[in-house]
């Protein structure tokens, strides 16, 4: 069983996709390290990239070439100044050289040194293979598969053994829902509870405390920077960016400066349901924009699905409880981050292997337990609510238009933040002891569905919306 923590769902990135912006990314980093480990690195005098499957086909839409671009450079998606990309990916396009880690210079032509091969490799839909010609003439290569929320491995999985170590570190190991509330029966604890136990075997309160609220804190920015930006966003299909003209009706002439100032303004405007469904759906189309432009967002699980958490949890903080706090945060976070986990452990939070439903199938059912710890409910009533978030998105494709990670993805994270939240309020209105459906049977569900699925539907952009709607439509 694999150790998953809260923070392996909750990873602050840059997007427009962690499967295929900031696995590639990252990947392209750990080349780095395992070069160095084997003394290679200063050696390199050539690097070729190939790209395979889904990570080829919507390559280019999902920024995945730019992507491997600024992780070869040694950038770390977490710091790195976003308004710099593209002018750091214009230098690299205009000199044909690369600062390999920001230590090595190495000539490189973006356009003949990114290989987009349409076959798919075995291990995984989402492969790449990095090569380097050393200056002796000799030639290596590794290979990695982005298999989701940003998680990459290797298909020898060599680091199988240390993520089994760490696991034998938390104390109450989890791998299914029942193994959760058996925990939480037996200790008389809150899913959060049991979370927090466990995360503690990992780091300790101040470095938890100070992780959440860096995650909450790129969330919070993400949704403000989203709401006050105005026009046209990247890509060819010239969406226009809707957060913003939703809020500029909903805020109305309510003065801020501040993120924190923001929330307690939308506080003290109108919400009646209309407002409240507008309001939800503006944060998470705020985020997903962002999200589109290569801006900074949490994986939560994936970049395409970014929008639904934060989205469910500004929610609770601007309608239900306007005294809600960090400690809420924490909570909910906690929360989410565990029901992620059980599916990328019972079934997978990749588009290019399973659909949509991996992705804003996953990411609503983590919103909708989460938001039902901070109600009330009960531990049952916390996988009652995921349960039946994922249960209607089962079978949700993923046929993104022109590979970009806009249309039909923005509107989804809406779609999937309001069915999270209905979910909880079903769930809360509902003895659990008479639900039919368990979230482990739903988990196996998904990923049977995900296996049956046509291959068309996962992130190829060869089938569904993306095969219908042309971007001379747009």
């Amino acid at each position: 069983m694999e150790c998953i923590s809260v923070f392996d769902m909750l990873k602050i990135g840059v997007g427009p996709s962690s499967s295929h912006t900031l696995g590639p990314w990252r990947a392209g980093r750990r080349w780095i390290a395992e070069l160095k480990e084997k003394e290679l690195f200063e050696s390199v005098s050539t690097i070729t990239i190939d790209l395979f499957g889904s990570l080829s086909l919507t390559g280019k839409g999902h920024a995945t070439d730019i992507a491997v671009i600024l992780g070869l450079c040694g950038y770390d998606p977490q710091t790195i100044d976003v308004s710099k990309i593209d002018a750091i990916i214009d230098d690299i396009n205009t000199s044909k050289q690369l600062l390999f880690n920001s230590e090595l210079l190495v000539s490189f032509d973006p356009k003949t040194q990114i290989i987009f091969n349409r076959e798919f490799k075995e291990f995984h839909p989402n492969g790449m293979t990095f090569h380097a010609d050393l200056k002796d003439g000799k030639k290596v290569s590794s290979s990695f598969y982005s298999i989701g929320g940003g998680f990459v491995v290797k298909e020898e999985r060599k680091r199988k053994e240390k993520k089994l170590t760490a696991f034998k570190q938390f104390p109450m190991p989890i791998h299914k829902a029942t193994d959760l509330l058996g925990y939480c029966t037996s200790k008389n604890k809150k899913v959060s509870e049991i979370v927090l136990d466990n995360e503690r075997s990992l780091r300790s309160d101040a470095e938890i405390d100070e992780r959440i609220a860096q995650v909450w804190k790129v969330m919070l920015e993400s949704m403000y920077t989203g709401c006050h930006t105005e026009g046209t966003l990247p890509g060819g299909l010239n969406v226009r960016r809707r957060a913003y003209d939703t809020h500029k009706k909903l805020i109305g002439t309510t003065n801020y400066t501040t993120p924190t100032e923001w929330i307690e303004a939308i506080r003290n405007t109108e919400v009646k349901f209309r407002q409240i469904l507008k309001w939800v759906s503006c944060f998470a189309l705020a985020v997903n924009e962002v999200n589109a432009s290569l801006g900074r967002v949490v994986t939560a699980p994936t970049n395409g699905s970014a929008g639904v958490i934060p989205a469910v949890m500004m929610y609770y903080m601007v309608i239900e409880n306007h005294d809600a706090n960090f400690d809420d945060v924490k909570q909910f976070m906690l929360v989410a981050g565990e029901i992620g986990s059980l599916f990328k452990k019972g079934a997978t939070i990749s588009a290019a292997m399973g659909g949509c439903q991996a992705e804003i199938g996953v990411s609503s059912a983590m919103a909708a337990g989460a938001l039902t710890e901070l109600m009330g409910g009960t531990p049952e009533q916390v996988l009652m609510a995921s349960e039946i978030a994922m249960e209607h998105h089962l079978g949700l494709t993923c046929d993104p238009i022109a590979g970009l990670v806009q249309i039909p993805c923005i509107e989804r994270n809406a779609m999937g933040a309001i069915k999270a939240i209905n979910a909880c309020e079903m769930a809360l209105d509902t003895n659990a002891a008479n639900a039919k459906v368990p979230l482990d049977k739903v988990i196996e569900t998904m990923w049977e569905t995900a296996q049956d699925m046509n291959t068309k539907y996962k992130e190829t952009s060869e089938g569904g919306l993306a095969v219908k709607v042309n971007l001379s439509d747009c």
